[in-house]
């Protein structure tokens, strides 16, 4: 898109890129019309710009990665960027209105929901796989957040989909 428009950039790498000249008023007017013709938009603020840093390294971490690391999340977070953790923290907290850590749980407890229901890993292989310190943390933290125990989840979830094949 950039090439179309003219505009001599640098490699795109993870949605940025490094423009390799100043450009004009309605050059950067023209990116914003097509990238949101292509259902994206422009970050120019250098705090929803760390934010969605931020928010993609925990997604991958959680979603991506075959295990979470074994190191803590605030570690884990200043590895990857070059940023103090308790700015980081203050920042994303300041801008979502939430923390990290919750923001980390609540991705945690999703990426649970998808292992229950594909069935192939036990609780404890569930625990371990998302850097739990034991079953019986997975499940507060998971009944905390949900309302259910991880067990009543899949059982729930399983009705449903009992239910929906005697249909």
């Amino acid at each position: 898109m950039l090439t179309k428009l003219g505009i001599p950039h640098g490699p795109v790498e993870l949605g940025e890129v490094e423009l390799l000249s100043e450009i004009f008023t309605i050059q950067l007017e023209q990116i914003k019309i097509e990238l949101l013709s292509a259902g994206f938009e422009l970050l120019e603020d250098h705090k929803s710009i760390l934010i969605e840093k931020i928010k993609t390294i925990i997604v991958e971490m959680v979603h991506v990665e075959y295990n979470l690391p074994k190191t803590n999340f605030s570690a884990y977070l200043t590895r990857k960027l070059p940023y103090d953790y308790t700015y980081l923290a203050n920042i994303f907290s300041e801008v979502k209105g939430t923390t990290i850590e919750r923001f980390i749980i609540m991705h945690k407890i999703e990426r649970i929901k998808e292992l229950l229901l594909y069935n192939e890993l036990s609780l404890t292989e569930i625990s371990y796989k998302l850097n739990y310190s034991s079953v019986a943390h997975l499940s507060a933290q998971f009944k905390k957040i949900t309302g259910l125990t991880p067990t009543d989840f899949k059982k729930q979830k399983d009705k449903s989909r009992n239910e929906l094949e005697d249909l």
